[in-house]
């Protein structure tokens, strides 16, 4: 006779989850991504409204131009030491801190009446991102289980995450036509509120922070510096030019923070990046297809949005809903990869995937200069969007493969910072090879040379990711 006990089934072999259990992890789900999604969506949300903000804040394009760079600068350079503060400090602290600034910058850059005041706020936005997505997959690596349950919440993540991003383009769009720029900023005001209230309310508290635990300030320092000076650099080369004096003593600069970080970390006794983590092969190939595959993301719609804008005469409001198309399917995509990560597994969804992104690009790079939009330029959109949506859950998979739970927040930051500088890497060499070119031809190369991103990041998820789930 089978005696049945709390917390198993009626056949006492299998626990059962308690209904508050399982509602709180939906809202922990929910939470980290809808945090996770808002910080994507102002990564893109600008892109469309540059024009509108340059006329009414009186500033020059080159001026102007920052409000993306330091958004990208701030946000990439921090996101290591986010994680590491997230394994430190605990998650709950980090994210609603991360939530508090993000919310506050919002706030600022509504209001900004100058130029730099908008860069500014922009900065602080990038910065509370920074500490909102390593501490985000955090909590979900350590609230559901490793295998079929943490597939469908991280599918679920990769779908909203995509959403976001893709989404923040339409939305700029469409706010610059209506309501105006100001909006794309003030929207995160009552949404920040409401998801500090949540994470009060659901996170369970964290530990105490260990007082003797040791925080690599000096690693983190070095490498956010490093990160910086790069990313600037490359922004720096498409408007002063690659063989200007100033380039190469730039990416000088940031090679030496850089070797001053691998000099430190070695010598740490508590390292911002543990050495185990750079000898999981499923980690570093996760990481290098990432940078690849943003590479190709973020150049693909900064490419797409200037072609529809400067080539085809489309207004920001028509640019904007062009996209939708990319942007459904992204999602659709993304929670079909969340069933397909559990039967291909890692390795084939993400070659799959940036093998049609690759072919996207290619489809671009033969239109015409009076291109249809549903002849020309839907396939194309498509093609990227189910490219795009296929990766995404199964790159944070692979980021978080056989990572120990003390780490999940390092590594998280690892696989965020490798997306951020790899889009804003796509953007500055994409924008080189466009200048390089002259209408329709140059943005024929340009999306030649993303179609070689994309199929290079294949190539790196074939050799290197992992095979099963």
């Amino acid at each position: 006779m089978t005696v049945q006990t709390p917390g198993t089934d009626h056949e006492g072999t299998a626990p059962v989850e308690h209904p508050a259990t399982r509602t709180r992890r939906r809202l922990v789900l929910a939470l980290a991504s809808a945090a996770t999604a808002m910080v994507g969506l102002d990564g893109a949300i600008v892109n469309v409204a540059l024009p509108s903000m340059q006329r009414d804040l009186g500033a020059g394009y080159g001026t102007l131009q920052w409000v993306v760079v330091a958004y990208g600068l701030l946000l990439g350079g921090f996101l290591l030491f986010g994680g590491r503060m997230t394994d430190h400090v605990g998650r709950k602290r980090v994210i609603v801190a991360g939530l508090a600034v993000f919310t506050g910058a919002s706030f600022l850059a509504g209001v900004a009446t100058e130029a730099e005041v908008l860069i500014v706020a922009r900065g602080f936005q990038g910065f509370g991102g920074a500490l909102i997505v390593p501490a985000a997959l955090s909590l979900l690596a350590v609230t559901f289980a490793e295998g079929p349950e943490r597939e469908r919440a991280f599918g679920v993540f990769g779908a909203v995450d995509g959403l976001g991003a893709t989404f923040g383009v339409v939305v700029g769009g469409l706010l610059a036509a209506g309501l105006g720029w100001r909006w794309a900023f003030f929207i995160n005001v009552p949404i920040g509120a409401v998801l500090i209230a949540v994470a009060a309310v659901v996170l369970a508290p964290d530990e105490r922070p260990d007082r003797g635990a040791r925080l690599d300030l000096a690693g983190a320092t070095s490498v956010t510096g490093g990160l910086l000076v790069s990313v600037y650099a490359l922004h720096h080369a498409t408007v002063h030019g690659w063989f200007a004096a100033s380039t190469p003593a730039l990416f000088a600069v940031a090679a030496a923070l850089l070797a001053l970080f691998v000099r430190i970390e070695a010598r740490s006794a508590a390292p911002l990046l543990p050495a185990m983590m750079l000898k999981n092969r499923s980690v570093v190939a996760a990481n290098l297809t990432a940078f690849l595959g943003f590479c190709a993301l973020v150049a693909f719609i900064f490419l797409g949005s200037l072609l529809m804008q400067q080539v085809l005469g489309y207004s920001p409001a028509q640019a904007g809903v062009a996209w939708l198309a990319t942007t459904a399917t992204l999602f659709v995509a993304a929670m079909a990869g969340t069933w397909l990560v559990a039967r291909v597994g890692v390795r084939w969804l993400l070659l799959s995937g940036l093998v049609l992104v690759a072919v996207g690009a290619l489809w671009m790079a033969r239109i015409p200069a009076d291109a249809g939009y549903l002849t020309d330029l839907l396939p194309a959109f498509l093609l990227a969007g189910v490219g795009f949506g296929f990766c995404g859950p199964a790159l944070q998979l692979g980021a978080l493969s056989g990572v120990a739970e003390a780490d999940t927040g390092v590594a998280s930051g690892l696989v965020e910072t490798t997306r951020e500088i790899g889009g804003a890497v796509g953007v500055a060499a994409v924008t080189t090879v466009l200048v390089a070119g002259s209408g329709i031809e140059g943005f024929h190369a340009a999306f030649g040379f993303v179609a070689l991103l994309a199929a290079l990041g294949a190539v790196t998820a074939a050799v290197g990711c992992v095979r099963g789930r």
